[in-house]
């Protein structure tokens, strides 16, 4: 069956400057960790692109590693990419990462030069693409110099492999010195990719700071931790669920009973705002000026007409930003 998006797609959709760059994304991006690898369905990956875009998602993020088993999740979206939205590529902002173990040996990881362009050629070939709009390093290396990692970043940039340069995971401190180097080097850091949710809040310790002081933007992800932050686990781990599933990186163990009657509070405040608890959860993300897109995955097209709902309530009023507050605090 051929796919006609939506020609309503950009109409409701809010889309937010990144940082200080001239590139807008999406308040929502849908992002391929899971759900897209080669032990998933074809046709229900298809599915979510489609109705992503046809409610104005134009971000679709991932890395080199995403599936199981690794690179398969950029088989994925290049099968669906060719046979459904070659004609819209100029409409979309794709993104792809490096940093963590992809083949064996002491070039398959990590942050050297040889490793992040080898990465991206092979990136590239799955994906069916001449370039990715953003590339990112995916993780911190100890070992190599950051003046390497970023030098990488510029040459592939200045290569015309990746019209823009990211990074993920990296505390306040290594974040704005990447930003330095990037822009004493001409290329200017576009964004960071940081976990953030009601249950991980780590980035409110400098990292936000540093960014916007830096111009970068910002994009989280797991903002429904994974699922905690919505009422799927309340009657119990589910089978189709990340809890559920051998290979994810929620665990049986991370449902405890003190979060799951931390959800059920969070829940209640949710209805009196009108919304599902991950729209809640999503609001909650978005609710920072610095915030860019909230970064979410799913396993079915409704969860992600859930998700953008959220964007139709982002006002919080002091009370509701206390009760979470006293609620997280138990």
């Amino acid at each position: 069956m051929n796919y006609t998006p939506a020609s309503s797609r950009y109409e409701t959709m809010r889309y937010h400057r990144c940082g200080r760059s001239g590139l807008k994304l999406p308040a929502i991006s849908l992002g391929l960790w899971h759900n897209f690898g080669g032990v998933d369905a074809l046709e229900n990956g298809r599915a979510m692109i489609h109705r992503a875009f046809d409610l104005g998602i134009t971000h679709f993020d991932l890395a080199n590693n995403y599936g199981p088993p690794p690179g398969s999740a950029e088989e994925t979206f290049g099968r669906i990419l060719r046979k459904d939205l070659a004609a819209h590529r100029d409409e979309l902002i794709i993104s792809s990462k490096a940093g963590y173990l992809m083949w064996p040996g002491p070039y398959g990881e990590w942050g050297s030069r040889k490793y992040l362009v080898a990465s991206l050629d092979q990136s590239l070939k799955r994906l069916g693409l001449d370039y990715v709009d953003i590339f990112y390093h995916h993780r911190p290396d100890p070992e190599t110099p950051l003046e390497e990692t970023m030098g990488a970043l510029d040459a592939i940039v200045r290569s015309g492999k990746a019209l823009y340069a990211g990074i993920s995971n990296y505390p306040a401190e290594p974040a704005r010195a990447a930003a330095q180097l990037l822009r004493q080097l001409g290329t200017p850091g576009l964004i960071h990719q940081p976990s953030y949710s009601l249950f991980n809040r780590w980035v409110e310790d400098g990292l936000l700071d540093a960014l916007a002081d830096e111009g970068l933007g910002c994009i989280a992800f797991s903002p429904l931790a994974q699922g905690l932050l919505t009422d799927k686990y309340l009657r119990g781990i589910p089978e189709n669920s990340r809890a559920g599933k051998p290979h994810g990186f929620l665990r049986p163990e991370h449902v405890t009973n003190e979060k799951l009657a931390q959800v059920k509070q969070l829940q209640s405040l949710a209805e009196t705002r009108g919304q599902s608890l991950a729209q809640m959860a999503l609001a909650w993300v978005l609710r920072h000026p610095g915030m860019t897109s909230a970064l979410i995955g799913a396993s079915r097209p409704s969860q992600i007409e859930d998700a953008v709902k959220a964007l139709k309530n982002l006002a919080w009023r002091p009370d509701e930003l206390q009760q979470i507050e006293t609620i997280l605090k138990g």
